[in-house]
């Protein structure tokens, strides 16, 4: 056909050709992305530009499609360095947002109190924020809604220290997980947390990619991943026996480790208190009243506070803390993803550390790419996948997400066996559409210092965000209110941790049992837990008097029989040590009650006969 164009034709269409990139930098952002999401949901989404931020406004019937809206305007070129960041306001019509849940609490514990520092959220993150904060002389006030600390994203999740070996540089998650991964060694000893830096594999398949992974040494240099190197088959079968035997090489980072995110999350908030600040569960903030671009007070349901700056280290409700303060300039997705635990009897024998084959790791901006990792404690834990949902708080398992994660990673070890599972949890993390942390001062609240966005590898930077978001605060106290404040000579950075009496020599644990017998008497079996450890965990700095509570400090309950035997001792123990009926003893707070009257002559103070309670009701 072109034989037949006359000449004008020709030059018309090669003009046209090479000015199309031109014309395209020549439209405005903002015209090349409502013509793009026309393309995908015709008139239904509308981005519009307000105070510095990318608003996306409309109604979708799909929470899937309100994700891909928002995905799409951050990938479309001119978004970066144009905005502040993107906030999503489509309205779902397909589904109902469920609210957060509300602690069953009112009271005034808290009204009136003049905190310098409100920090918002006692996940890994704001724990992590109010110990760093108490290196001040501050009054710090660190709330969370739920019953105890940890009990949502940080509690939830893999407890990967992460090498870094998947991070984009120039990113906060790049910055601050590089950060976090130096210091994590140090802090593991101050505040007595179990911690191994055993190291993680990237495995290879094809043997013609050996000579071009001896390349990759200067991608680690550029990524400052220190000591990544070449381990060849048969180093790696020493070392992993469980490993796929198709595996030719792998590349290994010595700096990927295994911490209990869980014992980090409480052991930075025993620690805060240890140090001066105070700790309020149970306690949601409800609102907030601005004044001359100030937070001046914040309402919750123990009281109104009036604190000077406010943290905001919310997690998947960070955007909406953001929003009550006037200053939301992102926008959280929440993500389920599901893990399953292995019996720490099998583990040894799949993977002794971490490893994940190329395509196993591998993943886009919008998903995680997961593994296998010993956690540490000598369970392998398995996951996580990624999944897109609307429910913050949506904390359900889905055997589906149980089966996909175990055929992607039977790639890696082929032995994995579904039959070896002792229990599997679900975690909501917390993404803004940029996929990456949110940690700064306010824009248009001059008293506040988000933390936001906190996802994977959010573990392992938490304690460098710490340094920096409590400095934060300081600066701005300096520079709206009095002078800088004050370092504050008495911190104390080391926590005593509860004793365990499985892990000490023969020796340390007679010298221990002699000074007091309840450390002899084992209530857990399967993770050979005393009960003066179960004590130990209901009389430290922050309160406890669950179930839940007790197993996350001292792992009764976490073992193969999954509390089957040591549940009803360890529940007597509660009742009998904070002086309560069995029937108010809850799993993990508000109204998970375990156990109530079967028969007409049940007496709420019968007792569970407990081994070392000599004289107990039958």
């Amino acid at each position: 056909m072109i034989a037949y164009m006359k000449k004008n034709d020709l030059f018309n269409i090669a003009l046209a050709l090479l000015c199309k990139p031109w014309y395209t930098n020549f439209m405005s952002y903002i015209a090349r992305l409502s013509h793009t999401l026309t393309k995908h949901f015709k008139q239904d989404v509308v981005p519009v530009e307000e105070d510095g931020c990318l608003v996306l406004k409309g109604r979708l019937g799909n929470w899937q499609d309100i994700v891909k809206a928002g995905r799409i305007a951050v990938t479309i070129r001119g978004f970066k360095g144009r905005y502040r960041g993107l906030v999503n306001k489509i309205a779902l019509t397909g589904g109902t947002i469920p609210p957060a849940k509300l602690p069953p609490v009112m009271d005034s514990a808290l009204e009136g109190l003049v905190p310098d520092v409100l920090v918002i959220g006692a996940g890994i993150t704001g724990a992590a924020i109010a110990r760093e904060l108490t290196r001040y002389k501050l009054k710090v006030l660190l709330v969370e809604k739920e019953h105890d600390v940890g009990m949502q994203a940080s509690g939830r999740n893999d407890g990967m220290v992460h090498s870094g070996l998947d991070l984009k540089p120039g990113t906060q998650k790049h910055y601050y997980n590089k950060r976090g991964n130096r210091m994590y060694a140090c802090l593991a000893r101050e505040l007595g947390v179990p911690f191994t830096q055993s190291g993680q594999y990237l495995c290879f398949t094809n043997p013609l990619l050996i000579p071009f992974l001896y390349l990759t040494y200067f991608h680690w240099k550029r990524l400052e991943v220190p000591g990544a190197r070449v381990v060849l088959k048969k180093e790696l079968r020493q070392r992993e026996p469980g490993v796929n035997r198709d595996v030719v090489a792998a590349l290994h980072f010595p700096t990927t480790g295994a911490v209990c995110p869980f014992t980090m999350t409480i052991a930075f908030a025993e620690n805060a208190v240890q140090n001066g600040a105070q700790v309020s569960l149970d306690t949601a903030v409800l609102g907030m009243e601005k004044k001359d671009r100030r937070v001046v007070s914040v309402k919750t349901n123990r009281g109104t506070v009036y604190p000077k700056v406010v943290v905001n280290a919310a997690g998947v409700f960070s955007d909406d803390v953001a929003a009550m303060a006037g200053d939301q300039f992102f926008s959280i997705h929440p993500r389920r993803g599901t893990n399953s635990i292995l019996d720490k009897k099998i583990s040894p024998h799949l993977v002794r550390t971490s490893a994940s084959k190329l395509g196993d790791i591998a993943k886009s901006t919008h998903s995680k790419g997961g593994g296998l990792i010993t956690t540490a404690h000598g369970n392998l834990l398995v996951g996580p996948d990624a999944v897109e949902t609307y429910e913050r708080e949506n904390y359900a398992t889905a055997k589906e997400s149980v089966d996909a994660t175990f055929a992607k990673f039977r790639a890696t070890a082929p032995a994995l066996n579904q039959g070896q599972i002792i229990t599997y949890f679900t975690g909501v993390r917390a993404p803004t559409y940029e996929e990456d942390f949110v940690v700064s001062k306010g824009h248009n609240t001059v008293n506040i210092v988000h933390a936001a966005g906190i996802q994977s590898p959010g573990l392992t930077a938490a304690p460098a965000i710490a340094v920096d978001a409590a400095r934060f605060a300081a600066e701005i106290l300096g520079c709206f209110f009095d002078a800088p404040p004050a370092m504050n000579e008495a911190f104390n950075p080391v926590r005593d941790p509860i004793p365990h009496v499985a892990a000490m020599d023969e020796n340390a644990r007679h010298e221990l049992i002699q000074r007091n017998p309840d450390y002899g008497i084992i209530l857990c079996r399967c993770e050979e837990v005393s009960k003066g450890e179960i004590l130990d965990a209901l009389r430290r700095p922050i309160p406890c008097d669950t179930v839940d509570g007790v197993k996350r400090r001292v792992r009764p309950g976490m073992g193969r029989c999954q509390g089957g035997f040591c549940g009803p001792l360890i529940l007597n123990l509660i009742a009998t040590e904070k002086n309560i009926p069995l029937e108010a003893v809850t799993k993990n707070g508000r109204g998970s009650v375990l156990c109530g009257q079967t028969k007409s002559s049940y007496r709420t103070t019968d007792k569970v006969n407990l081994p070392g309670n000599r004289g107990a009701e039958a």
